[in-house]
């Protein structure tokens, strides 16, 4: 099939791969959780729900680097030039390895920054500071993992992120059981398997972005590579990203900090919670990620039709998995929370909340669509301004207006952002994007 193509094979062929790619990694965060559910206190549940939404909101925060990749090297693609292909390349590794370099820097406040923000009791905050002093020396490996993965997504090459997302999970889970269930570890442990599992990742990656750049022959241009002018072309793109999924991450650390304050129990609970929406996010932006390559190609072609298509085709699909999840969820959420933690009231805690993880996937499904859409087409600035406006113009409020219902009203608001975020999206694209009308 020609890669020119879009059609629903054209959809899956890159989406699939991405869909399991991008589901081991909640898949992960089960097992770190199940391993540590199983343990003595909730203390360590917490520590590790704590510990993984700073390396979330650290990390995700970072993700400008795939997002920002992806939609260049597809538009580059578009205009079949492999020495530009080289230059993003070249750039966003650069910049990954720089914001790495400052991560390790600043890790004394940004850890002490973090724990006094989400204010977990004192039991998991040390067990919690222990997990982060070890984990941020990933951060090399895991910011240059995201460069490469933008890079193959926006060159339709799917199946390298499903190799090394395959890999670093595979090692981490391995980890996860040698060190916590058989050599008696506890939250060090889970740490210790993520950092190892990052670096073998980046080995992986590498050797594939060897074997790709063997198939587009091409040349690494010194004068391009430094270009101010293609620099702040990236350089734009990505800092606009980057308000968008700090103010992403910001709400999902409220989420986090508003359930801490209410105990460790609701704590423990909305992680599980969390991990599941988690899973059902990322297998659902396979087909973000397809709209972000076919629409970034045929904005580069300049195929105006072949935008509308692919927008058309993204947005089918991603409906009818969306709703397979909302039964998925109904069916067998119950069953997933008993294997998750053997804790009783963690158990019964997490099961009065299930409802909202119900619901999300058909509310989530267009936010997560959009968002492709908009990277595909370079969107940023649009994409940093309707996440401001859905996470301080609608869940930071509502929240503050439903704390009488408890969690109930934390959800319920965390409900209304994600529905906030795919109306104004789909509001803001036709004057943003001529192309698609009709």
């Amino acid at each position: 099939m020609s890669r020119d193509r879009y059609d629903h094979r054209a959809v899956w062929n890159i989406a699939a791969p991405l869909i399991l790619s991008n589901i081991t990694v909640p898949l992960l965060g089960m097992v770190d959780t199940a391993v540590v559910g199983h343990l003595e206190s909730p203390h360590y549940l917490g520590a590790v729900a704590v510990g993984a939404i700073i390396f979330s909101f650290i990390y995700t925060g970072l993700n400008f680097l795939r997002m920002g990749t992806t939609g260049i090297t597809a538009q580059a693609l578009g205009t079949r030039d492999n020495d530009e292909l080289r230059t993003v390349l070249g750039q966003v590794m650069a910049i990954a390895l720089g914001m790495a370099g400052l991560l390790l820097v600043l890790q004394w406040p940004i850890g002490k920054l973090s724990l006094w923000l989400i204010s977990p009791s004192a039991e998991v905050a040390a067990e919690t500071e222990l997990y982060y002093r070890i984990r941020i020396w990933s951060a090399p490996a895991a910011l240059a993992n995201f460069a490469l993965v933008g890079w193959f997504i926006g060159l339709h090459n799917s199946r390298a992120p499903l190799l090394m997302m395959i890999l670093v999970n595979l090692v981490n889970i391995a980890l996860d059981i040698l060190l916590v269930v058989y050599l008696g570890f506890r939250t060090d442990g889970v740490a210790i398997a993520s950092v190892a599992a990052e670096y073998s990742g980046l080995a992986v990656g590498l050797a594939l972005t060897v074997r790709e750049l063997r198939q587009r022959p091409g040349h690494w241009l010194r004068d391009r590579v430094t270009d101010p002018a293609r620099f702040r072309r990236l350089l734009g793109v990505n800092a606009n990203l980057l308000v968008r999924t700090l103010t992403l991450m910001f709400a999902f650390g409220f989420l986090t900090a508003m359930g801490a304050r209410q105990g460790d129990i609701i704590l423990a609970a909305n992680a599980i919670l969390l991990n599941m929406q988690y899973f059902m996010a990322c297998a659902l932006d396979g087909f973000a990620n397809a709209a972000e390559a076919l629409v970034g190609r045929a904005v580069g072609a300049g195929h105006r039709d072949a935008i509308r298509k692919a927008i058309r085709l993204s947005m089918v699909w991603s409906v009818a998995v969306a709703l397979v999840f909302m039964l998925a969820w109904l069916a067998g959420g119950r069953s997933l929370i008993w294997l998750l933690t053997d804790i009783d009231s963690v158990r019964s805690t997490t099961l009065q909340y299930l409802p909202w993880i119900i619901v999300l996937p058909i509310v989530s499904t267009w936010s997560f669509l959009y968002d492709g859409v908009y990277v595909g087409a370079t969107l940023a600035t649009e994409m940093r301004n309707t996440m401001l406006v859905s996470t301080f113009g609608v869940f930071v409020p509502a929240y503050y207006l439903l704390t009488p219902l408890g969690n109930h009203g934390l959800w319920l608001a965390f409900t209304l952002f994600m529905a906030a975020r795919g109306l104004t999206m789909h509001l803001l694209l036709p004057h943003r994007l001529p192309a698609i009308r009709g």
